[in-house]
């Protein structure tokens, strides 16, 4: 019998794509954009600064792929805590305590890369996506509304639309809170008595 001995073409990488991406978030997170040189993430990526150029392209293409993965990540945590199965304010109370614990996690620097850093960011694809990620959210509170207004926890003339955009303003003023250094205790209280605010039935003008 004859074996294939053939080696596979290129060298093999000697590092986690995946890992190196998580990593120059991180980067990014604590110095911020504009704060940001190759040195930087050369050191902070572990990778040669041939492999980074090669691999991952310019700081801008990094910083692009570092905060698309960070979005898909925070996206999925954030959607999974809104739409488990419970009443629909332990969906929103959920959601804003993600945001604060998210913001607030060890080991990170405070606040959330899309609300703290990306916005800064003079550069018409970030800005854009950062755009369609809001919608985004957006669209997933006004679902979960609509669902609220099906299962009778809400009236059905509730302002969903209004409403949904309201908690990610909380979220993101939570978000920047914490980045000014309060502490998350104090911070997921507040998410609490967010949501009761959120929830508040619509007042009707008088007559």
């Amino acid at each position: 019998m004859i074996q294939n001995t053939a080696r596979p073409r290129g060298r093999p990488r000697s590092f986690d794509e995946t890992g190196a991406l998580e990593k120059a978030t991180q980067v990014f997170w604590s110095k911020g954009y504009d704060g940001v040189t190759i040195d930087d993430l050369v050191e902070g990526m572990g990778v040669g600064r041939p492999s980074l150029y090669a691999i991952f392209g310019d700081k801008r293409a990094i910083f692009l792929r570092a905060l698309k993965g960070y979005a898909e990540r925070k996206g999925a945590a954030a959607t999974k805590a809104l739409l488990a199965p419970q009443t629909l304010r332990d969906s929103i109370v959920g959601f804003l305590r993600y945001a604060v614990e998210s913001a607030t996690e060890k080991g990170s620097a405070r606040g959330c890369l899309m609300m703290c850093v990306a916005p800064l960011v003079n550069d018409v694809e970030v800005q854009q996506f950062l755009q369609r990620a809001v919608a985004g959210g957006a669209a997933l509170l006004e679902r979960r509304f609509q669902d609220g207004i099906s299962a009778g926890d809400i009236p059905p003339d509730f302002p969903v639309a209004a409403r949904a955009i309201q908690v990610t303003d909380l979220a993101r003023g939570l978000t920047m809170r914490a980045q000014l250094g309060m502490p998350r205790k104090t911070l997921l209280k507040e998410a609490e008595e967010a949501a009761d605010l959120v929830l508040l039935p619509r007042r009707r003008a008088s007559k």
